[in-house]
């Protein structure tokens, strides 16, 4: 045996010894790690995560969307900005970027979890497991990144509020959203941090679990909602977005928010681009799903606006065909960029900002789908999900939206974004920290009104910045 090997043997040794001295060491107890989180409150106290003062050299929010503009496509801006100026809580789903700057100096335990990145109340809904059972969690995942608990609460936390005024809510009303959300969130902390890690593990919020939080009064409601989402399927998407064209099934255009194009931005034809980009997205899955997947046929392709916060981001469907007609499937291709948190934050670093999307969504999503997958194309970062999968959303709207409705929603929102840090962060001492009292839900509902006047000024700012033609706003949206 050469000098070389030697020594590579005697490190492959020494390391598997670490790694065993790593895996057999004792670990500490439910009760030592919720200890630990307690006596976390002596270098942040609960009280402090109340606190809001703007940074001194805080940046003009909308130099931070027109700094976002550069990297999207620049005839879907005006769109971007005719969304976001259509309400406060409209404004507030388009702001990750601006608050993350807020949210950088502020007070936290030094406990971590893989964030969400982009918590509000309408980022929340029901889809289908691979057992193809209703489940409800967090539906978007593009600025997930490791980071402290506390932001991904704080900002969903004042959502609630948010939303609570733009449905036309009290002050009483919001606070009691805003402590839904907290509540619900610390007494589910509590309940993961007692389980077994492979029992959080395979945790979800199940249909008959979202059932049973609802008052009776309100149950037909909700299970409406549920029924319209089992519908939900690929053969209603095939229905709903396509039409024979030339005798052939292609997806319908409505300009500016779906259109078939015939080349890239690049000018690579359509057809090309597509199969260099299936290439990579075959290559980031497992097996199994590669021979799935590989059994459709590609049909057509074509560009679709998203969202709100996302408008201008690149973003593709691609309709396939399988066995017939009768089976059909639906992904969505979207741009991943750096997590607006990232500057903030020591994150890991990823080859492609699509694979952080994914490896987030994994570990944190209660059932995630299946076909996740990432690529690249033109130096461009994407990630991969069906379209449309027995998905649902609960309606934020001023003219439907009970208060009961809303305060039980916002509880569960809170109960799934505690099922997201229990997955991959200490439960225990999360659950230490937060206590049983409800001293946390004061402090954070008290951060959400101030955050939500910080949230006013800045929607204010965009409103000047569309009077004075500083940016350009769509008259559709």
């Amino acid at each position: 045996m050469s000098r070389s090997t030697k020594v590579a043997s005697a490190k492959a040794r020494a390391a598997g010894t670490k790694l065993a001295d790593e895996f057999t060491k004792p670990r500490p107890s439910i009760a030592d790690r919720m200890e630990a989180g307690k006596r976390l409150r002596t270098t942040a106290s609960r009280a402090s995560l109340s606190e809001y003062k703007p940074p001194a050299n805080r940046k003009d929010p909308v130099a931070i969307l027109e700094g976002q503009a550069k990297t999207r496509l620049q005839q879907l801006i005006p769109v971007r900005y005719a969304r976001m100026l259509a309400s406060p809580f409209a404004f507030l789903r388009g702001t990750a970027a601006i608050m993350a700057q807020d949210l950088g100096p502020s007070s936290v335990t030094g406990l971590q979890v893989q964030l969400c990145g982009d918590m509000h109340v309408s980022n929340f809904g029901v889809f289908a497991s691979a057992e193809r059972s209703l489940v409800f969690g967090i539906n978007d995942f593009d600025e997930t990144i490791p980071g402290p608990w506390e932001w991904d609460l704080k900002r969903l936390a004042a959502s609630a509020v948010v939303a609570g005024q733009f449905i036309g809510k009290d002050r009483e009303c919001c606070e009691s959203f805003s402590r839904a959300v907290v509540s619900s969130h610390r007494q589910h902390m509590r309940e993961y941090a007692e389980m077994g890690y492979l029992a959080t593990w395979y945790s979800v919020i199940s249909e008959e679990d979202v059932v049973a939080t609802i008052p009776p009064e309100l149950v037909p409601r909700w299970k409406k909602g549920i029924a319209k989402a089992k519908k939900g399927t690929h053969l209603q998407v095939l229905e709903k977005m396509t039409d024979l064209v030339d005798n052939k099934q292609r997806i319908v255009e409505n300009a500016p928010f779906v259109v078939r194009e015939t080349k890239t931005e690049d000018g690579t034809p359509i057809r090309e681009a597509v199969g260099l980009f299936l290439e990579q997205y075959l290559a980031s899955l497992s097996s199994d799903r590669r021979q799935l997947i590989s059994r459709y046929q590609v049909l057509d392709v074509a560009r679709k606006v998203v969202g709100v916060g996302s408008v201008g981001t690149r973003c593709w469907i691609g309709f396939m065909r399988g066995v017939d007609e009768g089976d059909p499937l639906f992904i969505q291709v979207k741009e991943a960029q750096d997590s607006v948190l990232a500057p903030y934050l020591k994150g890991p670093k990823f080859d492609n900002q699509g694979h952080r999307v994914v490896s987030g969504q994994r570990l944190i999503q209660g059932s995630p789908d299946i076909l996740l997958g990432w690529g690249l194309f033109n130096k461009i970062h994407f990630y991969v999900r069906q379209l449309r999968d027995m998905k649902g959303s609960y309606e934020i709207d001023p003219h439907s939206t009970p208060r009961k409705g809303m305060e039980v929603y916002c509880g569960l929102c809170g109960w799934a974004l505690a099922l997201a840090h229990a997955k991959s962060g200490d439960a225990a001492m999360i659950a230490g920290y937060l206590g049983k009292t409800d001293e946390i839900d004061e402090a954070l509902t008290k951060f959400a009104f101030t955050y939500g006047e910080q949230n006013e000024r800045d929607y204010a700012e965009l409103q000047k910045a569309a009077r004075t033609k500083r940016i350009k706003v769509s008259e559709v949206s």
